[in-house]
């Protein structure tokens, strides 16, 4: 789909009551969302702001009239979204979530349903779109190390991670279970196929090989950007566009897309949200690759439509989860094992760094 498909013609669809849904491909829907002049969207604030502005939120008011507000929501907005549905008070027509948060929200029956299925949108990952919910970026956790303490031999797995005598230098992990015990598997030699379920006593005992050669046991993206822009560590866990933002930003440094563990963020509607059928034709809208081509210009995410990659450049895709040559690498991490065990590994971790 390009720009210029999507551009409706505004008197038309004065005249035509079912015009925008259909031009959406959403039939039936046109006529309560085009009364519905505005909608507000909750995304995670900071750079999604402007870079979700000038992929979704003016393209689409262009195309159907409905304008878009944007508000930046908490990093974790379940609560938010309850309180939302609960006491009937729609502050937010749509909003972005994680896997771990969308499943939350599904068991508590507090989502509203998308309206579409991926038929309608046939580039879309299997796995970014639900009943309830439309995938719209990946992000990945890898790692990073400094070109200028590794030179042309830089690690190339978390064996090579944990491999001290062989690449010496400062390291840091995040201070959180997830993705940690999953790393310290595949330095065990776990293979990426075969984690879950976890084997959670083999990757303490993997930890604590590593332990005392953690420099920083960093809490925030932020701070993991800092350590490796600044080469206070020479190799460091972290988001993809965190460490990408430190190379931007000048950081002589590599990603290693090995090994890596991917997750997707998206659309959600909240249940009884009386916008709801402008809300799922803005979520439809955001499944267009073309759409999605947009945000990776300011972001290093990757989009859930792989047809985005038709207009992307090859050196964009270099550095973006979802390319072909990194997505071959990595798996998604299961959100599934982890809403079962996460209170109690994580309690077990926390302990583990005080030992």
């Amino acid at each position: 789909m390009t720009d210029t498909n999507l551009t409706i013609n505004r008197r038309h669809l004065l005249k035509t009551a079912g015009g925008a849904a259909l031009a959406l491909g959403m039939p039936g829907l046109a006529g309560r969302a085009l009364a519905a002049t505005t909608i507000t969207v909750a995304d995670p604030g900071g750079p999604f702001g402007p870079a979700f502005r000038k992929a979704f939120y003016d393209p689409f008011e262009k195309a159907t009239g409905i304008k878009v507000i944007n508000v930046a929501r908490e990093a974790e907005p379940t609560a938010q979204f309850k309180a939302i549905v609960e006491t009937k008070s729609y502050t937010w027509d749509v909003c972005t979530l994680t896997l771990s948060a969308r499943d939350i929200l599904v068991k508590q029956n507090l989502l509203e349903p998308i309206g579409f299925t991926r038929d309608a949108a046939p580039g879309l990952m299997p796995e970014a779109i639900t009943d309830h919910w439309m995938g719209t970026d990946v992000y990945s956790t890898v790692f990073a190390y400094r070109n200028d303490r590794f030179k042309d031999n830089g690690p190339k797995s978390w064996a090579d991670f944990w491999n001290v005598e062989k690449f010496p230098g400062r390291r840091s992990l995040r201070k959180n279970a997830i993705d940690s015990l999953e790393q310290a598997l595949m330095a065990d030699g776990v293979s990426i196929d075969q984690l879950y379920p976890l084997d959670v006593d083999r990757a303490f005992k993997s930890l604590d090989k590593i332990k005392q050669h953690i420099a920083v046991w960093w809490t925030g993206g932020a701070q993991s950007t800092q350590l490796l822009q600044s080469g206070e560590v020479d190799i460091i866990s972290g988001w993809n566009a965190r460490l990408q933002s430190a190379i931007d930003g000048g950081a002589p440094a590599t990603i290693v897309w090995e090994q890596g563990l991917y997750s997707i963020e998206g659309w959600a509607i909240p249940k009884g949200c009386p916008r709801a059928d402008a809300a799922k034709q803005f979520i439809k809208f955001c499944s267009a690759p073309d759409r999605q081509a947009a945000f990776t210009d300011v972001l290093a995410y990757g989009p859930t439509n792989l047809d985005a990659y038709k207009s992307i450049s090859a050196e964009r895709a270099k550095v973006l989860p979802t390319s072909p040559e990194n997505l071959k690498k990595m798996r998604v991490a299961d959100e599934n094992w982890w809403s079962e065990n996460r209170a109690a590994v994580t309690e077990r971790f926390n302990s583990w760094l005080l030992s």
